[in-house]
Formats: C-alpha cells, structure tokens, sequence
C-alpha cells in the first residue's frame, strides 16, 4: 500500500508537460490558430507547468504542408513567433517520431532554437534509430526524453532489453506509454517497478504518457506519481487523439505543489476549448475507444468508426473481437 505522504506532500522533481498541441494535434491536424497557441502559451506559464509541446517536428518531404497546420512540423521560426525568446521558467519542447523526422537536418544546434526538450517517439523494433537521434539532440545541446509507444503489447523481456539499451544512452528521461489505453493502475505500478530498475542503474527519471480508452489515465498517472514517476504528460480538457489524455485540470488540482495554479487553465478551457468541440473538434471517452482499449488495440478502428459518425456499438464489437 502507498504511503499516504507520497499523495500528500510534493516532491520538487516532478515536472508537469502540456502536450494539448501535439496529442491534440491529431485530433484537427494541428489546425490552431496564434491566439490559441500564444493564449495556451500564456496559460502554461500562469499556471506553473514546466514544459509546452507544441507538435512534431515531421519531415516536410513525407508530409504535405498543406495539409496540417504549423504544429506539425513547429519550424524554429513559428516558434520564436509565438515565444520569443522565451526567458521564461517554461521550457519548449517538441516531438521527434522515428522514421517521420528528418532529425540531422531538420532538427538544428539548440543556440539557434528556442526548443529546450526533444522527445524521441520509438516502436520497440525501432530502437537503434531512436539511440542514434537521443545523441544527435544531445549533441546539439537539448535534453532528451523517450517514449517507447505501445508496450501493452510488448513482451517484458523486449521493453527490458531496450530500456537497458536505452539507458545505456544519453537521454535524460524514459516514459511510460500506454497507447492504447489499456493498461490498469496495478499493471503502472508494475511497469513503474521495470522502468524504475533501469532508471536506478543509469541515473535517468521516469515519466508517463496516459490515454484515456478506460477512463483510466488520470488514475494510471497519479498511480505512477506514488510509484516514483516525476516527468507527468497532460493535456487541457484531456485533448488528444481518439479518447484523449490525462486532463491538466484533473492533475494540476491534485499536485500539491504551490507552484501550480489550476485557475489559468480553468480560464483558457472556458474560451478555448469548449469552441474547439463546437467547431467539431472531437476526442474523448466513447464506447468505441473502451472496447480498442479493453482489446488492447490501436485505437484506428474507433477513429474511424467516430469519423464515419457511426452509432452501431455491437456491431463495431463483432468487427474487431474478429481481428484479435
């Protein structure tokens, strides 16, 4: 059983990461307008949260940018538009997923970007390249975090072998990813226990990215905050793709650091997020994203099922019950 101290009190390491603009992102293809980003920007910085995402860094040779708003691909110079030269205590991150980032050219020194944090995005298969791009960052002078995607269907020995791989590297931070919104709060804690090995042996800090299929990514991320866990993603009104993230308002009102103020982002949801539903932005928990959760199943059916306006839950059932 925890410690009621460790729900109780704050602990000083722990850092708070806004991802609304890349998670979001997928669910209206980056399409924010400035005054969404520089008021976002703005709320991050009243409440106390440590790090902004604001999107992926994606090779423009494999995408269209036409077809995405900037955040897609967060240039260097869209983001001094938007922060300046950010003398702030809030640091700039983005994402580097393998295989969709350009990383040696795209991704320049970090004296010529306002960008503080890479977060290399990996498949299990794909580790060797995500080694190579954690050094190419850090020797561009960023720190580096991790996030090995869709472990809930992973074989312990497998995550094992790349976090010591992983660890034997540069970067700064593992996350704990559940991808497909499956995991339970006792399989965090045991997934907290693997991490916490490797991040003792190699001195790095562990984080958690959750989603929300289960209603479960609040309750797995404040678990892995109990577990030791101190680099935690959220995002306002749980904005992501398909059933959506931890909600920043759920964790920042758990926190017990005086740093963080809720207020500010109970402000920016009041006049932003709620138009972006009404403009037909949709996320959020639905039964489609329970059963690819329960199935422990990338969420694409139930994206699509949602976009196809779909009501027919059973039926959807009996399709993908048929692919596992």
């Amino acid at each position: 059983m925890k410690e009621v101290s460790k729900l109780m009190d704050f602990r000083a390491d722990i850092k708070v990461v806004d991802a609304t603009l890349r998670d979001g992102g997928l669910v209206n293809d980056f399409r924010f307008s400035d005054s969404f980003v520089k008021d976002l920007y703005n709320a991050n910085l009243r409440s106390g949260v440590d790090y902004m995402e604001f999107g992926y860094r994606a090779d423009k040779e494999m995408f269209n940018v036409d077809d995405f708003g900037p955040c897609k691909f967060c240039d260097d110079d869209y983001l001094y538009s938007i922060v300046g030269e950010n003398n702030t205590d809030l640091k700039i991150a983005i994402m580097a997923d393998v295989g969709r980032c350009n990383y040696k050219q795209d991704i320049h020194d970090r004296s010529e970007s306002p960008v503080d944090l890479i977060r290399v995005a990996t498949y299990l298969h794909q580790i060797p390249t995500a080694v190579d791009m954690i050094e190419d960052a850090k020797n561009k002078g960023y720190e580096v975090s991790c996030n090995i995607m869709a472990i809930s269907t992973a074989r312990e020995s497998d995550i094992s072998a790349a976090l010591d791989i992983l660890g034997r590297s540069s970067v700064d931070v593992f996350y704990i990813v559940d991808s497909f919104g499956s995991l339970y709060p006792e399989q965090i804690a045991r997934m907290a226990d693997l991490y916490g090995e490797f991040a003792a042996k190699y001195n790095k800090k562990l984080g958690i990215h959750a989603h929300d299929n289960q209603h479960l990514a609040f309750a797995n991320t404040i678990e892995a905050v109990g577990d030791g866990v101190d680099w935690l993603d959220a995002t306002y009104s749980a904005m992501g793709r398909g059933a959506g993230n931890c909600a920043m308002e759920l964790l920042l009102g758990f926190l017990k650091n005086p740093k963080y103020n809720i207020y500010p982002v109970l402000q920016f949801i009041e006049k932003h997020m709620n138009k972006l539903k009404e403009g037909g932005a949709v996320w959020g928990y639905d039964l489609q994203y329970l059963m690819t959760g329960l199935l422990n199943q990338h969420p694409r059916t139930a994206i699509q099922f949602t976009k196809d306006g779909r009501n027919d839950y059973s039926e959807f059932y009996k399709e993908i019950i048929s692919q596992e």
